[in-house]
């Protein structure tokens, strides 16, 4: 199998925050391996801006370094070239300082892009002044970073302050998610393979489990997520445009507002959650490690660490069919999953065999991306016929080899789909309100009841109540697991 690489056209990618952690770890190094497969044009800019005067020597310095940490261990010879490629102004994102500066490095013909990869309080003053100052045209695209409010009126109102300024053709909203391969190859196989597609309703599927668990805790972070939480920080984004793909009915074509359009009609379908069907944690002290109340230094904090929800979603496809959803920190496992279990046979028609056989398609998101069918066989061997569970497995870097290797991982795709004009890996205005539409009234609820987050040990699988949200209905979660 040969990878194709398709060059973009020539552009001019403008990073505001660009001496911050995410254009360090990630937006850089991915673009300096878009680089090197030939994907990014050597005639192609890269201007970083931030309030700090660096100086254009000083941010390449700063990439270089990032670049080595961060980015393929074999960088060769092709870190000058790049760097070659970079650029830097200090610009006053609030006031008018450098914004001139800025527009004199900008050239005509090229594709213009915009990154936002500052806090959402500079999103409206930037875009404002990109307008301002004649620095962004019709053409222009600008990529915004979650968080995209914190609920429904401040998206609301983030979502006007865009619109003043670009139109929604212009508005990439990332999520890194939507970026990952194994993503974007269960769209593959659920629309590509005639073996899926008509068992994919409430006739054959039992239910559904998404799992995005993290063995990190708060860290850095305790300061803004102990204002946000499992909820809105994984929820509400993250695990919502996960079920929204699994559950979504085919679109006419697979693009942008076609897909999108799909993806919507799925939130707007979610049923309001009842409060037993929510559980939430937060992580307790262990031997070496501090508590989330100690982390984030609040003593009677009520946010949560560990979410697991029971939804469903009122329309034919899935009457009746629960989507279980369970993200948390300081679990057992770094592990992100959707599995479908699909229905029990109902009749054996081998004796002696009790044990419920159930095929299961499990999609790994992180690590060791990759797909595997659960199947029923025979078990190898004389005595009978012994019936025993086991995975068909395609697990990328062993099914792909080499080229597993060099599939861009979630922020180079995205960015080279923001260079193309493709939104289709993006989310819409009115995805990102109907999601908060229906998460408000869940965090209102549990606030107004003072529901206070269940301990649990670092290192486990949550709550117990969490592991009793599918045990009362005959169900089990599946296993996090390395």
């Amino acid at each position: 199998m040969v990878s194709r690489v398709i060059p973009v056209d020539r552009f001019d990618l403008v990073i505001f925050g660009a001496t911050g952690d995410l254009a360090r770890r990630k937006i850089l190094p991915g673009l300096f391996r878009r680089f090197v497969a030939g994907q990014m044009t050597p005639d192609s800019r890269i201007i970083g801006s931030a309030r700090s005067p660096l100086g254009a020597e000083g941010w390449r310095s700063m990439i270089r370094e990032a670049i080595h940490e961060f980015g393929p261990a074999e960088s060769g010879d092709r870190i000058d070239a790049f760097l070659g490629c970079l650029d830097y102004v200090t610009v006053d994102a609030t006031g008018d300082g450098g914004w001139a500066d800025l527009k004199a490095l900008l050239r005509e013909g090229a594709v213009r892009a915009f990154y936002f990869s500052v806090a959402p309080s500079l999103f409206g003053p930037l875009a404002e002044r990109l307008r301002q100052h004649g620095i962004a045209g019709a053409d222009s695209r600008i990529v915004v970073e979650k968080p995209f409010g914190r609920d429904l009126e401040s998206a609301r109102a983030l979502n006007r302050t865009l619109s003043e300024h670009f139109g929604e053709g212009q508005i990439y909203r990332i999520d890194h998610y939507l970026g990952k391969e194994t993503v974007q190859n269960l769209m593959a196989v659920r629309f590509g393979n005639l073996l899926f597609e008509p068992l994919w309703n409430n006739h054959y599927i039992d239910h559904i489990q998404i799992t995005v668990a993290e063995t990190v805790g708060v860290g850095g972070r305790g300061e803004y997520y102990d204002k946000s939480g499992a909820m809105r920080d994984m929820v509400q984004n993250h695990l919502m445009q996960l079920l929204c793909l699994i559950a979504m009915e085919p679109p006419s074509r697979f693009e942008a507002d076609a897909v999108r359009d799909e993806k919507l009609k799925v939130i707007r379908a979610l049923r309001p959650v009842p409060a037993h069907h929510i559980v939430r944690g937060q992580y307790d002290a262990s031997d070496s490690s501090p508590s989330y109340r100690e982390e984030v230094g609040n003593p009677r904090s009520f946010t949560e660490s560990f979410i697991a929800l029971r939804v469903e979603i009122a329309n034919w496809r899935w009457a009746g069919v629960p989507f279980y959803l369970r993200t948390g920190k300081k679990l057992r496992a770094r592990h992100s999953e959707i599995a479908v279990v699909f229905k029990d046979l109902g009749h054996t028609i081998f004796e002696g065999d009790e044990r419920r056989h159930r095929n299961i398609l499990s999609i790994r998101l992180q690590p060791n991306e990759g797909i595997d069918l659960t199947v029923t066989i025979k078990e190898p061997g004389q005595g009978g016929m012994r019936l025993v569970d086991v995975p068909l497995d395609m697990t990328f870097a062993q099914a792909l080899g080499k080229e597993a290797a060099s599939v861009p991982d979630a922020y180079e795709r995205l960015i080279m789909d923001v260079i193309r004009g493709n939104q289709t890996l993006f989310m819409r205005g009115d995805e990102v309100e109907a999601a908060w539409a229906w998460t408000d009234p869940l965090i209102a609820g549990w606030e107004a009841r003072h529901d206070v987050p269940k301990l649990y040990d670092q290192g486990s699988s949550g709550p117990d109540d969490a592991l009793m949200l599918l045990h009362r209905e005959g169900r089990r979660w599946r296993d996090i697991r390395a």
